[in-house]
Formats: C-alpha cells, sequence, structure tokens
C-alpha cells in the first residue's frame, strides 16, 4: 500500500520510518511512504505558501495555489489515489475508519500547518476529512502519521503477529481488558490469580467483565452501544 505524506515538513514525518514494524514494512515493501512538498509547487518569487486570513483573524492559512496544484498533480499520476484532510474539524477518526481506508491502494494524507488550510482546497480535493482529537496542535503532520500507523498495521504481513489484532480495543466495541506479565507481583501489587491458573474459559469470562467495567469508566458512549447490541 502506498501513502503520501503532503506536507511542508516532510522530515518530521521520515523519521518515523526509519526503526520499528513500519520502518520493518517499508523495507520489506508492505508499504511504500512518499512525501510532497507544497512549497514546490509554490509559483510565487519566494516560494511562499500562506496568506493572510480574508476577513480577517490571528494567524496565516495555507495559500490554495500550492496545495492544489500538488494535490492535482498527484490524482494526475495515481487516479486510485484516496485523499485524507487531517484538521480538528472534522468527524473522529476510528478503528473502523482504519480498517476500510486499509482496503485503499493508495492513500494522500493532508498536513495542514499556520492556522489550517483554505476551506475551498479541501471542497475540490478531500475524499474524507477527519480529526484526531479535541485538541490543536502545531501541525497535521502527527495526526498524518496516526492514520498511517492505524492502518498500516491492519495490513497482511505487517504485525508480527495478526492474531493480536483479533483481540484489541474497539474490535468488539469495548475497551481492551487490563493485561499482566511477569513477574506475578510487582511492588505489591499482584496479577490476577484466576490468569495464573491457565483456565482459559475463566480468563475470558474476567476479562470480558473487566473490558465492560474500564469501558464504562473511561467510554461511556461505547459501554452505551455495547449494551444495546447485547
Amino acid at each position: 500500500m502506498r501513502f503520501t505524506f503532503v506536507t511542508l515538513f516532510p522530515e518530521i514525518v521520515e523519521g518515523y520510518f526509519g526503526a520499528s514494524i513500519l520502518g520493518r514494512a517499508r523495507e520489506a515493501e508492505r508499504i511504500a511512504v512518499d512525501f510532497v512538498n507544497p512549497r514546490d509547487y509554490s509559483t510565487s518569487r519566494y516560494k511562499k505558501v500562506d496568506e493572510p486570513m480574508i476577513g480577517g483573524g490571528a494567524g496565516m492559512l495555507m495559500s490554495p495555489q500550492p496545495l492544489n496544484d500538488a494535490l492535482q498533480a498527484l490524482k494526475a499520476d495515481s487516479p486510485e489515489a484516496h485523499v485524507v484532510f487531517l484538521t480538528p474539524v472534522a468527524k473522529p477518526f476510528r478503528q473502523s475508519d482504519a480498517k476500510r481506508l486499509a482496503k485503499r491502494k493508495h492513500l494522500v494524507l493532508v498536513a495542514g500547518r499556520y492556522e489550517g488550510i483554505d476551506e475551498r482546497i479541501i471542497e475540490l480535493h478531500a475524499h474524507e476529512v477527519f480529526s484526531v482529537g479535541d485538541a490543536i496542535l502545531t501541525g497535521g503532520e502527527l495526526p498524518a502519521m496516526m492514520v498511517c500507523d492505524a492502518v498500516s498495521r491492519l495490513l497482511p504481513d505487517v504485525l508480527g503477529n495478526q492474531a493480536s489484532l483479533e483481540e484489541e480495543s474497539f474490535e468488539a466495541s469495548l475497551l481492551e481488558a487490563p493485561s499482566f506479565t511477569k513477574p506475578d507481583e510487582f511492588r505489591g501489587k499482584r496479577a490476577i490469580s484466576e490468569f495464573l491458573k491457565g483456565n482459559h474459559s475463566k480468563i475470558a469470562a474476567i476479562k470480558n467483565r473487566m473490558a465492560l467495567a474500564k469501558t464504562k469508566y473511561f467510554r461511556p458512549d461505547l459501554y452505551q452501544r455495547a449494551k444495546a447490541k447485547v
């Protein structure tokens, strides 16, 4: 699968793919990663990519011409490109979205900067728009990397153990139950005793109850959805 990051700072993203699971996936050509810098498409004398907001407002916006030309060139080169903008002003990115996007061949992830992107570019080019949380960041590179990471790990042969995907949070509309490893006791706190006895049906039942409790506490919205399915 191909990921193209449209960003003014490709060096921020490049380092993320230098190690660990995604680094190995890139080396093994399970995923391909490339970059497009809108500054390379700017027709201004000094390669300017920002302008003041029409009607006033603090800060600058990414101007439409460089982004428009960059995205037009990408779409012409790759008709199957699926363009995703990352912005706080959008629907939340969910695991279900990651699973759906993992079926695409080419994802284009557009990372904004400054105070955002001229809305006309989003209207002209976006297939989807996502927010990764109710917080404002200095740029869209981190959200774009998050989407790439979430999608990549669902692809065949990217994770060492594909079976682990089946037990993760959100797969059953619940947060994942707490997990433990050796030693059995650490700083006065013991792992759940039933987990040490090897009765897998009991362990599964306990984990389900713990997942329900954790979801009810941290994500009551998911808990109500899970109850509705019962």
